[in-house]
């Protein structure tokens, strides 16, 4: 359900005028038997774009020619990152934007897992519905490192399964055979798709599916999705919309 305390006339006829997959976000959040509560319809179509911007991240990181492999083996462009003990930091001297759009344009020289790939995800979809000026201040001193983000990102995960597209979920494995399929984090696409990196894009049966090709020899527990989801606090976010 939608609350929207003072509706803006302009913004609300922006709202007949919604894309395909924008429409589809907005009907999910007004079928929704959570209260999503806005202080003016802006609020609420800029969490529409963000989400939009989310699953548009997603697929362009499929895309990317990103590899899979844990923090181990993992690798970013030196350029510009350093690796430490605990995730990648922007080096000195590096706009935060230019960094992140790095990974998109230059897939080849990345290497990483589900984790930080849904935080590099959410990082661009950001980029791409804020100002570029207040991202780059927002997330001076970036750190990537598994679910460790700036708080500015603003991640917060609920228990419940209703999901709306541009959600995180995630599939637990709990005989994997190797610590890195462990589970799969996965971003809700819409239509019943997702996409989790180093599996692809696909249903939750099929999700399931793939992880189960993942356990300990003999296993007999199947992988299911967990009845929880992480998103950003958009509201937060729309005061530096662009």
């Amino acid at each position: 359900m939608i609350i929207i305390r003072f509706p803006d006339g302009a913004s609300g006829q922006m709202l007949q005028n919604l894309s395909g997959k924008q429409k589809e976000i907005y009907e999910q959040l007004d079928n929704s038997l959570t209260m999503f509560e806005y202080d003016t319809t802006f609020q609420l179509l800029f969490e529409i774009k963000l989400r939009e911007n989310i699953i548009e991240a997603a697929l362009k990181l499929k895309d990317a020619s990103v590899a899979f492999t844990s923090f181990k083996y993992s690798r970013f462009n030196p350029v510009y990152w350093t690796k430490g003990p605990r995730g990648y930091l922007l080096n000195p001297n590096v706009r935060p934007s230019d960094a992140i759009n790095d990974i998109y344009e230059n897939g080849q020289e990345y290497a990483f897992e589900c984790s930080t790939a849904m935080v590099i995800i959410f990082y661009k979809a950001v980029l791409d519905s804020i100002r570029l000026s207040d991202f780059n201040y927002l997330f001076r001193g970036l750190l990537v490192w598994n679910w460790n983000y700036d708080p500015d990102l603003a991640i917060i995960t609920l228990e419940g399964n209703e999901f709306i597209p541009g959600d995180v979920v995630y599939f637990m494995n709990p005989d994997f055979d190797k610590p890195i399929w462990r589970g799969e984090n996965a971003v809700v696409l819409g239509n019943g798709l997702y996409y989790g990196h180093g599996i692809g894009i696909g249903t939750a049966e099929e999700m399931i599916s793939a992880l189960n090709t993942l356990r300990k020899n003999g296993s007999t527990t199947s992988a299911f999705m967990l009845q929880q989801h992480s998103r950003l606090n958009f509201k937060y976010l729309s005061q530096f919309s662009r």
